[in-house]
């Protein structure tokens, strides 16, 4: 089996798109377009009225690129700032999770810029809620035994007890591994295959992308015949790229 890089896959029809709007030679591409800094927690989510989401704790960080005014995100584990050429971007070797991150957010900018993705701003203030509302809506019409999240999301797990009772929810984290939220106990992050053995809809978060674990969670999906949706603003440009299914619906 040919191992799975989803997010060199994504750079590579990214690639591809830019040569269809621009051409090969776009003066665009080579001069400094691409701006990218980490956000504060009042720029990234504003005052959600809760303060257990992981960046509010300084567990994790938003990037947001800026091409030509179009603003695209990223989740990562590490800061940075950054100015250049998206040629620049796209020479990035991928070996850091900054990189990673830097790639990400700079293809949801360019790819808003070009009216080609929305929602590659996370919500802010009262957006969380809403989001976890519309879910448990969502959960409910979806009719299933068992769902999954990974990626400790609170304000969604949440939802997701409140839709299907503790019993049928399970949920991983890189980060928060054996502990218990609402009820669940949380499994370890880089094992989650019985997530995907026991549930028929899982829910990922986008920073999979970033952080490189996506593969494997795909794997195991596909392994498991496991329906597989995406939540937040990291994976918006790489849901439209690949023909992931994502689930956003406060996103701007």
């Amino acid at each position: 089996m040919v191992k799975m890089d989803l997010l060199q896959d994504a750079k590579r029809r990214f690639i591809a798109q830019l040569k269809a709007c621009y051409g090969e030679n776009d003066p665009d591409l080579k001069s400094e377009v691409v701006v990218t800094r980490a956000l504060s927690t009042k720029e990234a989510i504003g005052d959600p009225g809760r303060d257990d989401f992981p960046l509010l704790r300084g567990k994790e960080i938003l990037m947001q690129a800026s091409f030509k005014g179009a603003s695209g995100q990223a989740f990562s584990a590490d800061a940075g700032n950054f100015q250049g050429s998206l040629d620049a971007v796209l020479a990035l070797p991928l070996q850091s999770i900054f990189e990673r991150a830097l790639l990400v957010a700079s293809m949801n900018s360019v790819l808003r810029y070009l009216n080609l993705v929305g929602g590659t701003v996370h919500c802010r203030n009262v957006g969380p809620k809403e989001c976890s509302l519309l879910l448990e809506h969502y959960l409910r019409e979806q009719k299933v035994m068992r769902v999954g999240l990974v990626g400790l999301q609170p304000a969604l797990l949440e939802a997701m007890v409140k839709a299907l009772g503790p019993e049928r929810v399970m949920v991983s984290d890189l980060a928060e591994a054996g502990k218990e939220r609402y009820g669940v106990k949380i499994l370890d992050g880089m094992d989650s295959e019985k997530m995907f053995e026991d549930c028929q809809l899982v829910f990922v978060t986008g920073s999979t992308l970033v952080n490189g674990t996506i593969d494997g969670l795909m794997e195991n999906a596909q392994k498991h015949g496991t329906r597989m949706v995406f939540y937040g603003s990291t994976i918006a440009g790489a849901a439209i790229l690949l023909g992931l299914e994502r689930w956003c619906p406060c996103s701007t």
